[in-house]
């Protein structure tokens, strides 16, 4: 065999193939994109369940502190959330007093619809934040 045949038989090789890679990114590209809008779809989950209970112990906090009433952890609550993504999805924000081991115990619970793009996962979210009651 020549250089010459060897390099004629390589160019009808690769003519042969030429629509492959047409082909193969029609096949992988919505894949591809399906695992994308799948991964950030995770992601704005865990970052609204994070603002979330972070504003909910905070709310806890605020409305534990001695002379606090159970209104001031909600308003907390609010204030933290406005302006947040995670502040268009809360649906109710209950604080009350409960009693743990002996305990009192301000609880802040946060009920919210998770931003979902398609009809796949949970809608609904349930946080808590709790804090120690202080006494003067």
């Amino acid at each position: 065999m020549t250089f010459d045949h060897l390099l004629e038989r390589l160019s009808r090789v690769r003519n042969q193939e030429r629509g492959n890679a047409v082909v193969e990114f029609v096949l992988v590209t919505p894949l591809l994109l399906a695992v994308t809008l799948a991964i950030m779809q995770v992601a704005l989950a865990l970052h609204v369940r994070a603002t979330l209970v972070s504003a909910a112990a905070e709310g806890a906090r605020a409305s534990a502190l001695a002379g606090a009433d159970p209104q001031a952890g909600e308003r907390r609550t609010r204030a933290l959330l406005s302006g947040t993504v995670a502040g268009g999805v809360v649906e109710h924000i209950e604080v009350t007093r409960v009693m743990r081991q002996g305990l009192v115990v301000h609880e802040v619970r946060i009920d919210a619809d998770l931003p979902l793009v398609g009809l796949i996962g949970p809608r609904a979210m349930c946080v808590y934040g709790h804090a120690m009651a202080e006494f003067a």
